[in-house]
């Protein structure tokens, strides 16, 4: 699990920069559907932190559905549908938030059409 980076010096606390990170490997399926997760205590040597940062993270993970936990056998990745289900809610409620800020500061509707179209655009480039 080396592809979590934790960078110090963000004024984002630890446990969110872990969390992103699952969230991150979930959503793009390098943990697979039902795959299981390292234990808190496994996470936290190999990042060399406390195991109550990594168990603030997996809690919050779990509530949000990106993993559950089997009691004895250990955490593991939900179904991948709903882990981007969820994400894609997420993301919604953040685009909404945004596009009313813009809104409210005079942007046509027209432009931010213009913006999405573009950025479709610029998707099928890659």
């Amino acid at each position: 699990m080396g592809l979590i980076q934790l960078n110090y010096r963000d004024a984002k606390p630890i446990y969110e920069q872990i969390k992103e990170g699952l969230k991150h490997l979930l959503i793009s399926r390098a943990i697979k559907t039902g795959e299981k997760l390292p234990s808190v205590r496994e996470l936290a040597a190999s990042l060399a932190i406390n195991p109550n940062t990594i168990q603030r993270a997996y809690k919050e993970l779990e509530n949000e559905g990106y993993i559950y936990t089997v009691s004895g056998k250990g955490t593991f990745a939900a179904e991948q549908d709903d882990v981007v289900n969820i994400r894609k809610e997420e993301l919604f409620l953040e685009f909404d938030a945004v596009t009313s800020e813009l809104l409210y500061l005079s942007v046509k509707p027209e432009f931010l059409a213009e913006r999405i179209a573009d950025l479709k655009e610029g998707s099928k480039r890659l």
